[in-house]
């Protein structure tokens, strides 16, 4: 009699799915403005924040559990504080990535020496494990729920100093002009309506993120090619889940959530239309994002520096 076989663990699949679900029922929890003890970001064991896909992802469970702490940690991690998970809690999958060498005669090494041989290929690996939220664990040190910053207020349709020298700082131009915000790549322009038509001014840095983000698929920038982009297919829909989050990326660098103009039923499904299609994803424009919140953080960077240096 043949034994049944028990499915394996397909995190992606699994993920993905989780994601859809949400998104059908019309949420974007990632665009909820939130801090867990005073961090924007959650944040591993030791402190370091979660990038990419496993930071969209413990926001986004964050968010929807209303977690009041931002530190995530395994059950040994948890164990080894002498802590304990409480009965009954439910775990959140994330992800790893790992490469794996074999050699010539098929033996497979995934040490991290040097492999200096022409018959090696590398195979790069995804992996799965589990965390939980600190709030889900008895017994931790009071240090893994720090109390909350206030949230600061900001004037209606003005500037936000930090946020305005930030994006001032990026060498991309804006032009800041009409009702509609967009990147026009014939010119390499970013469009955006005036400061003054925002009530919320964290909402103009959301969309301004959102649309700097487009640019940086610029050839001569970041070269994010998905293929012939028009407004509802998929190219356009790939790129549009790119820019959304790198806008929730910078947006905890700087204390914005992301923001577009329009956020109806048609956006909505120009990300189901391609999660459904393509389980993986998620993980692969989530690491683009990561990729283009870096580069605009970069230039930024370079660009305060070059004023900082004029004006000495």
């Amino acid at each position: 009699m043949a034994r049944s076989r028990t499915p394996k663990f397909d995190a992606s699949e699994v993920i993905t799915n989780e994601i859809i679900r949400i998104i059908e029922r019309g949420v974007l929890p990632w665009r909820k403005p939130w801090t867990a003890g005073g961090s924007s970001r959650p944040l591993r064991v030791g402190g370091e924040p979660y990038q990419g896909v496993n930071n969209f992802l413990l926001t986004m469970r964050t968010v929807m559990a209303g977690h009041s702490s931002p530190f995530w940690m395994t059950l040994p991690q948890a164990n080894a504080l002498d802590a304990k998970v409480r009965k009954g809690e439910k775990s959140s999958v994330v992800v790893y990535y790992g490469q794996s060498r074999k050699d010539a005669g098929g033996e497979d090494d995934r040490s991290d020496g040097d492999d200096h041989s022409e018959e090696a290929r590398i195979f790069r690996f995804q992996k799965s494990y589990r965390v939980f939220n600190a709030c889900q664990i008895d017994g931790l040190p009071d240090s893994f729920f720090p109390d909350p910053e206030p949230v600061p207020e900001h004037a209606p349709s003005e500037p936000i100093p930090h946020m305005q020298a930030f994006f001032d700082a990026i060498d991309i131009t804006t032009v800041f002009t009409g009702t509609e915000a967009y990147y026009l790549p014939p010119v390499d322009k970013v469009y955006m309506p005036s400061i003054t038509r925002f009530q919320d001014p964290r909402n103009f840095y959301g969309v301004w993120a959102h649309e700097l983000a487009h640019a940086t698929k610029a050839p001569h920038r970041l070269n994010r090619d998905f293929g012939f982009s028009k407004f509802g297919n998929t190219s356009y829909a790939r790129e549009e889940i790119v820019a959304e989050l790198t806008s929730v990326f910078l947006g905890q660098t700087l204390g914005f959530t992301a923001h577009t103009l329009e956020m109806n039923a048609a956006y909505l499904h120009n990300w189901l239309r391609v999660l459904r299609s393509d389980k993986g994803a998620i993980f692969r424009h989530a690491a683009d994002a990561q990729r283009a919140c870096d580069y605009l953080i970069a230039r930024s960077e370079t660009g305060r520096a070059g004023r900082s240096a004029e004006a000495a």
